[in-house]
C-alpha cells in the first residue's frame, strides 16, 4: 500500500506527438551498473516515460542537470565521490525545480528524514515492487508526495513521540481544532513544496497572510515545521482538498 498526497501540478510541454500525452524525463542515479540498466530496462516498457540520462554519483548528477532538462531524477543515497544527500542538498540550494525521487536499499529512517529535508519528493526503496517505481514516478511528476506505507511508519516515528505524548496524556489532541477550507488548501500546496511567495501568488493573497494561515496551522495541528505538517498530512489525509 501506498501514501500520496497533493494535486496534479501544471503541464509539462514535453509530450509525444502520437498520443499528446506528456513523457516523463527521468535519470537513473546509482553507481552500479547493473541497477541502472535493470531500472532503464523496466522504464523502456512505459510509453510516457523516457530515460534521458545516468549517472554512477553526485557529482554527474549535477553535472548533467547543469546541461540537461529531466522531470524526475531517481537517486541512491549511497555513491561514492559525492553521495545522494549531498548532492539533494545542493541540487535544493540551486533554486531549480526537479522532482527527485529517492531510491535506496538503506531503511535508515534518519536518512529519509534528511531527505525529505533537503526536499525530496518521494523515497522508494529498492525492494519494493518494480510497478511501484514506475508509479512513483508518475505520481512524483504530477506534483505529489511519493511515501509507502513501511517509510511513511518509519519517518512518522522520528516526529511523533513527543507530539503524540500529549494524546495520551489526556486532554488535548494533536489536532485541536478544525482547519479552515483555506488552511487545508495551504496543506496541500505545502506538501507539493510550494513557497510562501509562490503560495500567495497562487492563492491571490500577500505573503504576510500566507505566514499567518501557517502559524495557526502549526498551532492548531501541533507540528514545528513544514516536514512535519507533511508528514502529518499523508498520516490523517488532510491532503485531500475539500469538493
Amino acid at each position: 500500500m501506498e501514501n500520496t498526497f497533493g494535486a496534479p501540478a501544471d503541464g509539462n510541454e514535453n509530450c509525444s506527438p502520437a498520443t499528446s500525452k506528456p513523457r516523463i524525463r527521468v535519470m537513473i542515479a546509482d553507481d552500479h551498473p547493473i541497477v541502472r540498466d535493470g531500472i532503464r530496462r523496466l522504464l523502456s516498457l512505459e510509453e510516457d516515460i523516457d530515460v534521458v540520462a545516468e549517472a554512477g554519483d553526485g557529482h554527474e548528477v549535477l553535472e548533467i542537470l547543469q546541461n540537461m532538462e529531466v522531470d524526475v531524477v531517481l537517486l541512491d543515497l549511497r555513491m561514492p565521490g559525492m553521495d545522494g544527500l549531498t548532492a539533494l542538498q545542493r541540487l535544493q540550494g540551486s533554486g531549480r525545480k526537479i522532482h527527485v525521487i529517492v531510491l535506496t536499499a538503506s531503511e535508515d529512517k534518519n536518512e529519509f528524514v534528511q531527505a525529505m529535508k533537503f526536499g525530496c519528493s518521494g523515497i522508494v526503496l529498492k525492494q519494493t515492487a518494480p510497478e511501484m517505481i514506475v508509479k512513483s514516478i508518475r505520481k512524483v511528476y504530477g506534483g505529489e508526495i511519493w511515501l509507502d506505507s513501511h517509510t511513511t511508519a518509519a519517518v512518522m516515528r522520528q516526529f511523533s513521540s513527543p507530539l503524540d505524548s500529549n494524546n495520551s496524556s489526556g486532554g488535548r489532541g494533536r489536532e485541536r481544532s478544525p482547519l479552515s477550507t483555506r488552511e487545508r488548501e495551504i496543506v496541500t500546496l505545502v506538501a507539493q513544496g510550494y513557497k510562501n511567495k509562490e503560495m500567495a501568488e497562487k492563492m491571490f493573497i500577500s505573503e504576510q497572510t500566507v505566514k499567518n494561515h501557517l502559524h495557526n496551522i502549526f498551532d492548531k495541528l501541533g507540528v514545528s515545521d513544514r516536514l512535519e505538517l507533511a508528514l502529518y498530512a499523508i498520516h490523517k489525509g488532510l491532503h485531500v482538498p475539500e469538493k
